[in-house]
């Protein structure tokens, strides 16, 4: 053995001796016990190097006071200092020695020469920080330690903590404190040789975890990623660090906290190991997009304008940032770099939409064809295949031709259904002999109540008395009759696939579906029958009609004539018009049981006479995302995909969507804005779920996850960020992958075969993290 450590944390030691306050301060006996450790003889032959372990948070003035920075560099020096200072300058800290007086004993000549150098390493053991603010203190009758820094310490500073905490009451994760520590030492301390010694956080021992589940810590991988590059930045300013040692391998017992909490790393990750091959073998993975939030170009290559581009521009006010989709992430001139980098990603597929106003500026054929429009998809459908990727095509995400709207009302009037049909049907012949997954519509839901209940979205029309920002409309009638001509499109575009284009190209087609899960609010009948209403007019107003050929029977009833009616003819032409559904799915909410019965202002809102929410008891359904609506729920995947499989005769499902955003923050550095720990955890936990499901028997074949890119997240603008991918929207757009992208890239690698790796390959994945830092 060539290094030697003797002791670990003294500084931790005093409050074993409660009776006496003298006690803490004879601890300081330990430093000549550690000098004479280690006999100059042994030095000479055994070649090995010795040193100490010292424990230290890192403490932030409470305020900007004088009072409080000293307060500040006071508690170092009764926390680091105390052990610190003897060991570099031969004695305590001035502030020590002044506050303590006669109860901190004196180092004799010869103590203090034998203790200063007594190193040839610091080990330096670091966790958390507190905020430190001056407390004078004057009482001589009951002097103890922790009054005598005459520092305040604590986590909050105006309820807001300090960083997040972790299981143990004093942990507190504050990553920048590990660098302020270092160079703190290297200018106080002549830059000692340091190995960090002990690093890590905890989470709570909770018994009603499943083993599945708490194998699961992303929190701990993002305290590991964010302390080594903070330990990095402050190598690179000359601290001369040589080597970092994770608290810990294994749970253990954690002194004061045993058996309540548990710190170990990643390794452990044995039973659930994730990867491609915990899929079947033909399962599909890809990323999806919409030609709105990606493109831009919109004055560009002959396309003509859509409601999205009017409502944004004219509307700017109801778009959270005053944006909109006019440039985005430019995919239209940058679609071979997209393509690029979903490739080096090992993908699958892509899922884009076709932007309707592209191909027919003026929205019908009659107004002629956009030859530039159909010339884009077909350089990005070759350039997809060309890369090995599948495209998976949306003929509609919400951006109609604006002279449809303004002609005869869009979606609300019954001519749409021919003018989609013509446009599905031109898209079929352009690209139909390369594209074999055709999707009708993106979330007939969405389009609908966002865009004619709310009004938040284009056409932006509701009810005066539900928003009196909105263009016009009827938020009790106008959805439901969007809604309906949706459908009736969607089957007529579907008719004139299947009778003219299937059997030649051999492809399939199918529409994309969005549904929230929800829980009921209590275990009451009038709650759980709550819950079922709010799925049939979320997810069953549409999936009842495409598998029976009407709507739901808790529809009729409560929206009774302002529901439209479905002739036997359009029945049978809806009934089973899909080969696949694909289903997005990002959220879950309560639901609980709202009787209503004003008839005056009959609205969509109130008909399922449901109330929705994220909390229950105060308590979230799950952590939040950065958009108000969006709360992580990951086994709602699951609840949902079964309910659909008994429900719905176990169609074959793809996931067409699922994912999570992050606040777009000006004030973090590119380095900080590309660790997105929350997102690998909800990729990880809804694939668990997902998995889970298929070994059900739910017949699910692909995963599209949104989004590979930050995009124009429609009513929230570029606020909200969804990508794997950071869009630097400062610097022409540029591409830069998240950590969630390296995380994916692995878990959909050809070559990762090991289902229940090895210690040894879990360790590797450990180094994996590391290397993303070097």
């Amino acid at each position: 053995m060539n290094t030697w450590e003797r002791e670990r944390n003294p500084e931790c030691e005093p409050s074993l001796h409660p009776g006496d306050n003298h006690i803490p301060y004879r601890r300081r006996r330990t430093q000549p016990a550690h000098t004479c450790a280690k006999k100059e003889k042994d030095r000479a032959t055994q070649k090995g190097i010795i040193g100490i372990t010292l424990v230290s948070d890192w403490f932030v003035p409470y305020s900007n006071a004088k009072q409080d920075q000293d307060a500040a560099v006071r508690a170092l020096d009764f926390m680091f200092g105390w052990f610190m200072d003897p060991l570099v300058n031969g004695d305590y800290p001035k502030s020590m020695k002044s506050l303590v007086g006669k109860r901190l004993p004196k180092f004799t000549k010869e103590e203090s020469k034998l203790v200063k150098g007594s190193f040839d390493f610091l080990g330096l053991n670091y966790y958390t920080a507190n905020y430190a603010a001056y407390a004078p203190h004057n009482s001589s009758a009951n002097p103890s330690y922790t009054t005598d820094a005459q520092t305040t310490l604590t986590t909050q500073r105006n309820g807001v903590p300090i960083g997040p905490k972790a299981g143990s009451d004093w942990l507190y994760v504050y990553p920048k404190g590990i660098y302020d520590l270092l160079m703190y030492i290297k200018r106080n301390y002549d830059n000692p040789l340091i190995y960090i010694t002990e690093n890590g956080t905890d989470e709570l021992n909770d018994p009603k975890l499943s083993l599945e589940q708490a194998l699961i810590d992303p929190q701990r991988i993002d305290y590991y990623f964010r302390h080594l590059m903070y330990l990095r930045r402050a190598m690179k300013k000359g601290v001369n660090v040589k080597g970092y040692f994770a608290w810990s391998l294994l749970d253990n017992f954690e002194g004061a906290s045993a058996g309540h909490v548990a710190e170990t790393i990643p390794a452990c990750y044995d039973a659930v190991f994730l990867n491609r091959s915990s899929f079947p073998a033909d399962f599909i993975f890809g990323t999806a997009s919409s030609s709105y939030q990606y493109e831009g170009a919109a004055k560009e290559g002959g396309r003509g304008p859509s409601i999205w581009d009017t409502f944004s521009h004219n509307y700017p006010e109801k778009i959270k940032d005053g944006s909109n989709g006019d440039v985005a992430t430019d995919e239209y001139h940058r679609y071979k770099e997209d393509v690029r980098i979903m490739k080096e990603m090992n993908l699958d597929a892509y899922r884009f939409s076709i932007s309707w106003s592209r191909l027919l500026p003026n929205g019908k054929l009659s107004g002629g064809v956009n030859k530039e429009g159909i010339k884009y998809y077909n350089n990005l459908i070759n350039e997809l295949l060309a890369n090995g990727l599948k495209p998976y095509v949306t003929l509609f995400h919400w951006d109609l031709p604006q002279t449809l709207e303004d002609e005869y009302g869009g979606f609300l009037s019954p001519q749409i259904v021919n003018h989609f049909k013509d446009y599905a049907e031109l898209c079929y012949k352009e690209f139909g002999d390369r594209v074999k997954h055709w999707i009708t519509l993106n979330e007939p839901h969405s389009y609908s109540n966002d865009g004619y209940v709310t009004g938040n979205s284009a056409p932006g029309r509701c009810s005066e008395w539900q928003n009196q920002n909105c263009t016009g409309g009827d938020s009790g009638i106008e959805p439901y009759l969007a809604s309906h001509y949706q459908l009736l499109s969607h089957a007529a575009a579907v008719k004139v696939y299947k009778e003219k284009y299937q059997a030649s190209q051999k492809g399939i087609i199918g529409i994309t579906l969005v549904s929230t899960w929800f829980v009921p609010y209590s275990n009451t009948k009038h709650d759980q029958n709550a819950a079922l209403r709010a799925l049939d007019f979320m997810f069953g107003w549409f999936m009842d009609p495409l598998t029976y050929g009407d709507y739901p029977k808790s529809m009729k009833s409560l929206v009774g004539k302002r529901l439209p009616k479905f002739t036997k003819e359009e029945s049978k032409l809806v009934k089973g018009s899909f080969d696949f559904l694909g289903l997005n799915y990002y959220t879950a909410n309560y639901a609980a049981d709202a009787p209503y019965n004003n008839s005056v202002n009959a609205s969509y809102t109130t008909d399922a006479q449901s109330t929705l929410t994220t909390q229950r008891n105060g308590v979230p359904i799950g952590p939040k995302g950065s958009s108000d609506w969006l709360y992580v729920y990951p086994k709602g995947i699951y609840d949902l995909l079964l309910y659909t499989k008994t429900k719905y005769c176990n169609p074959l499902i793809y996931i067409t969507e699922n994912g999570i955003d992050e606040f777009n923050d000006p004030k973090l550095s590119l380095e900080q804005a590309l660790i997105d720990p929350q997102r690998i955890d909800y990729y990880f936990r809804h694939l668990l779920y997902l998995r889970r499901a298929i070994k059900k028997g739910v017949n699910v074949k692909g995963y599209f996850a949104w989004s590979l890119l930050d995009n124009f997240e429609w009513r929230f603008g570029y606020s909200d960020r969804f990508g794997i991918y950071f869009v630097d929207y400062k610097n022409k757009q540029k591409r830069y992958p998240k950590l969630s992208a390296h995380w994916f890239k692995k878990f959909l690698s050809r070559n990762d075969k090991n289902h229940t790796p090895t210690m040894a390959t879990l360790q590797s994945y450990f180094s994996y993290l590391v290397d993303l830092i070097a």
